[in-house]
């Protein structure tokens, strides 16, 4: 059994935002950074399943973007996000000689904004990502009742919660700057995605031009539910990638 020191970290991003992170080190000279959604931290239940599954292959940091779980703040709905995970990432470049990115539903969309302002990733997942937040496909009438209402009343409300900022600000859009990834890049989409439907990872994928991949999970739910409803299959597609490229 792989022993496992948990560390609580913070940093200070460019705009004076202090990120909290844990890092769960077994001693590997490789990291994974798991980067949630919104609503979420590095207390939920599923993100913290993903990470064990992951840690026999690589050290593991889960992040708390600003206005979520213990890093202070608001949320700026991807506007500022970026400079959170450079900072997370400046940290694990001390230590890592390679460093994997999951990104999450917004966290996925912020993952390839840094990827294309920084040079400090070296693969990238994003999981149910958009190709702009003005077309995320919110259609309530075709909500997940099981994952996003139901489990919520038990396991699922652990590292809940956001505390939003303005959503107005101009924000990037993926699409527009997908192209300009260098680095190793994976879609992973759920076709039953309710929020973010699968298009998204379908156009994102054809303007990337670096090493690319995509996977549709056939009956799949939105981001880390995944991790709930098909976790054998996408753990497995996530080792495959990162074996590849990390």
């Amino acid at each position: 059994m792989v022993k496992i020191d948990k560390q609580l970290h913070w940093v200070k991003t460019d705009d004076n935002m202090r990120i909290v992170f844990d890092q769960y080190k077994a001693g590997h000279t490789k990291v994974v950074i798991i980067a949630h959604g919104y609503f979420n931290s590095k207390g939920s239940v599923l993100l913290q399943e993903l990470g064990k599954s992951l840690i026999d292959e690589y050290d593991v940091i889960i992040m708390d973007f600003r206005g979520h779980g213990s890093s202070k703040g608001l949320f700026f709905w991807t506007t500022k996000e970026y400079l959170d995970l450079t900072a997370v990432l400046q940290f694990a470049k001390k230590e890592y000689e390679k460093i994997g990115v999951i990104g999450f539903s917004l966290g996925a969309a912020t993952s390839i904004i840094t990827a294309v302002k920084t040079d400090l990733i070296d693969s990238l997942i994003p999981v149910s990502g958009p190709t702009d937040f003005d077309k995320i496909d919110f259609r309530f009438w075709e909500i997940d009742v099981e994952n996003d209402i139901l489990y919520n009343f038990g396991d699922g409300k652990i590292g809940k919660g956001v505390r939003p900022g303005p959503f107005w600000l101009e924000k990037q859009k993926p699409i527009n700057i997908v192209d300009k990834i260098e680095v190793p890049t994976f879609f992973i989409h759920g076709s039953a995605d309710w929020l973010i439907k699968p298009w998204h990872a379908k156009e994102l994928y054809r303007k990337t031009k670096a090493k690319k991949r995509l996977a549709i999970i056939e009956k799949g739910p939105h981001a880390e539910y995944l991790i709930r409803k098909n976790k054998k299959e996408t753990v497995e597609l996530i080792k495959e990638w990162f074996k590849e490229t990390l």
